[in-house]
Parts: C-alpha cells; sequence; structure tokens
C-alpha cells in the first residue's frame, strides 16, 4: 500500500480512530439519544463509517434545500449515522439548471457542524459527451483527465464549504464499460482513455495539498480496481479503499462474480458501498400498485429515458413480488427486506440508502436495526436461482 493510505491529512483530525470501538455497537448521538446504528472500517483507510450511508441525489430536484437539511439532521442526530455520500453533478437526473444544488444543501447544513465528525464523500464526473454544464469544462464533455480531476476537487470544496473531502470518488470510469443499463462490453466501443497512473498522479498532488483523505471508485469493473491497485503499488501513488456499484437484491451477478474476489481484504480490500439498494425504488414495491399520475411521474423510473419500458419488458415484477412476500413472512417492509439484506453481505461496509421524504428515511434507516438469519438467507437464494439479475433484459 501507498503512504496515502496510512496518513489522513494533516488538519483532518483524528478524531475518528476511537469510533473503531464501536463497530457493532452503540453509539451516542449528537443530540444525547442512544442509536443502534453500527459501523465498519473502511477498505485500507482510517475511515469508521457508518452501515448507513446518506445518499443525496434527489436534492435540488425532486426535495427543496430544505428538505434535504431537514434529512441530514434526522439522519445524523437521531440516527447516528456520521457518512453521507454527494456528487459533482447531482442533483439527477443531471442538468445544467440544477447542477450543483445537492452539494449547497450539503454546505448550508454542513457549516453548524463539527467538520470532523462527519465523513463527507463526492465525486468527480466520469467521460461524458453529453454532460457539458461543469464548471471550468468550457462547454465541452467531461473527461477524467489530471485538469478535469483538479477543477472538479476545487470547485466542489468550494460549494460545499469545506477545505477537504474525506472520500473522493471516480463517479464511473474515463474508459469505455458498460454502463447504467448497458447489458454486455461492446468491444467495437473501445477508446482511449486518460491512463490510470495520470489519474492517480493528479489525485496524489491534492492529498498533499490536504483537499481529500482518500480515493474510491464507482461503476467500476474487475479489469479497472485492479489496475488501480497494481499502479498505486507499483509507483507509490494512492490506493482506492472503495467502490461505489450498484448491488440489491434484483442486481448481484456482477458484484458476486468477479469483483467480490477482487475487493476481498485478502486481496484489494476495497470496500463496497452499495447505491440503489431499492434498484430505483422497484424493491419498495411501490410500482406494483397504481398511483396517481401526478405522484408516479415524480418516480425514479419515470425520470429516466427507457428505464420504465425495461423493467416492465423484464422479469423483475415477478421477482419483486416474491421478496415482497418474503418481506412479509418476516415482519418487514419491502423496503426493510431489501435494505437488510445488503447490511447483511459480508463484503459491504456501507450501503447508500435516499429518501424523498421523512417517513421513508426512517424506515429505510430503521431497516439497518433488522436483524438477518440463515431462514431468510435460504428463502433468498431459492428465488435468485429463478431469477438472476431479473431487471436485465
Amino acid at each position: 500500500c501507498s503512504a496515502f493510505v496510512a496518513s489522513p491529512l494533516r488538519h483532518a483530525r483524528a478524531a475518528l480512530p476511537p469510533l473503531a470501538k464501536a463497530h457493532r455497537r452503540g453509539l451516542t448521538g449528537a443530540m444525547g439519544a442512544v442509536s443502534k446504528m453500527e459501523f465498519s472500517k473502511l477498505g485500507d483507510s482510517d475511515l469508521v463509517v457508518s452501515r448507513c450511508c446518506l445518499g443525496t441525489m434527489t436534492w435540488g430536484q425532486q426535495n427543496t434545500e430544505e428538505e434535504g437539511v431537514k434529512q441530514l439532521n434526522l439522519a445524523f442526530d437521531e440516527y447516528g449515522v456520521n457518512f453521507l455520500d454527494t456528487a459533482e453533478m447531482y442533483p439527477v437526473p443531471t442538468k445544467a439548471e440544477t447542477q450543483g444544488a445537492t452539494d449547497r444543501t450539503v454546505a448550508r447544513w454542513l457549516k453548524d457542524r463539527q467538520r470532523d465528525k462527519v465523513i463527507l464523500a463526492s465525486k468527480v464526473t466520469g467521460w461524458s459527451d453529453n454532460v457539458t454544464w461543469l464548471p471550468k469544462r468550457d462547454g465541452k464533455g467531461s473527461r477524467v483527465t489530471r485538469k478535469q480531476i483538479r477543477d472538479s476537487v476545487e470547485c466542489s470544496l468550494e460549494r460545499l464549504g469545506t477545505d477537504y473531502i474525506d472520500l473522493i470518488q471516480i463517479h464511473w470510469p474515463d474508459r469505455y464499460v458498460p454502463l447504467f443499463g448497458t447489458m454486455k462490453f461492446n468491444e467495437t466501443m473501445y477508446r482511449d482513455y486518460e491512463p490510470f497512473e495520470e489519474q492517480l498522479e493528479e489525485f496524489k498532488l491534492l492529498h498533499a495539498e490536504g483537499k481529500i483523505r482518500y480515493l474510491g471508485v464507482s461503476n467500476e469493473t474487475p479489469f479497472g480496481v485492479m489496475k488501480f491497485c497494481e499502479a498505486a503499488e507499483r509507483l507509490d501513488l494512492p490506493k482506492i479503499v472503495s467502490i461505489q456499484n450498484c448491488y440489491s437484491l434484483l442486481n448481484r451477478v456482477d458484484y458476486e462474480t468477479g469483483l467480490q474476489e477482487v475487493c476481498l481484504p485478502q486481496n484489494t480490500n476495497v470496500g463496497l458501498l452499495p447505491y440503489s439498494p431499492l434498484a430505483g425504488g422497484v424493491l419498495s414495491g411501490k410500482y406494483a400498485v397504481d398511483t396517481p399520475e401526478e405522484e408516479s411521474s415524480k418516480w425514479r423510473l419515470n425520470l429516466f429515458t427507457g428505464y420504465m419500458a425495461r423493467y416492465k419488458q423484464s422479469l423483475a415484477a415477478e421477482a419483486v413480488d416474491l421478496y415482497a412476500n418474503l418481506a412479509k413472512k418476516y415482519d418487514m417492509t419491502p423496503s426493510e427486506f431489501a435494505i437488510a439484506f445488503c447490511n447483511s453481505r459480508p463484503f459491504v461496509t456501507s450501503t447508500i440508502i435516499g429518501a424523498t421524504s421523512i417517513p421513508q428515511l426512517k424506515e429505510n434507516i430503521g431497516a439497518f436495526e433488522k436483524k438477518w438469519t440463515d431462514e431468510m438467507e435460504a428463502d433468498v437464494d431459492e428465488i435468485f436461482k429463478k431469477y438472476k439479475d431479473p431487471s436485465k433484459v
């Protein structure tokens, strides 16, 4: 491992290591209430993160700034969450008119907080010809070049109103990989990309300047994780400590058949931060009931072109019904059951959840107190044998 792993920023106070003893134990929250939140160490870093990470991508689009602040207060003060995840391109769907609104919501909340009690993660946008409105991109598309890495981090710091980011992640690779619904690798789409070494060199400089503490990846493949880790070891560059990929009851195979082995502590020791544990809300069961168009038009699958059509053409609806029945069997809501599944995986460090309302947020965070049993595992396995990643058509 490189020196990057062993040395947190000099001004990012060493208030986190004592929490290591809180792993799998209760924590007294900021408001004095005792939470049952559990904690885990993230990869090779010294970050001890809550098993629940609060996602933020609806703030500024589906939620107002005020609503985002209320969600943060609830999660941190009443449930003991210490970890949140944002991105320079948020909220989603990403567009010029709202870009940065999520960060500004976080900044409003963060200014009244003790900074070293908050583990803040953000993301540098990956390769895109369509996202042309990010700051300092001169109206051009996004790349993971050294200049754009630096511009992204420095603009994020300004929006967030902080002088360092605990975990900076590459949102998706600079090179071609199948993404966001693409089912298989298309060799004809291969393109040149910024070398792994060059990307890591810039992150090393940003670390030396005290602007970032640790580095992670997102929407990455086994090849990418191995290349980043090999380059870091060979050249004494920052080693990635986390991977943020889609993972849920409906999307397991990609991680479990390749990345799980690569990311093992015995191998690269890269912690998984699964996003979309409810598969875009599908596993909550809300798509199985008739809902007024005024409300359903705001749901995730209706916000992204083609997502609803792909869902309806797949076997996912059948699987969702079966998992909902399991949840009922174990006296859980479908959302609680789906999140408890993710939280029970031995390779998961912290599961990223999101919500558009306070009741929904309470339900989702409450799922982390649910205990997973061998019987639940056996029941899930029976469904999984027939429905392996059923939303992929």
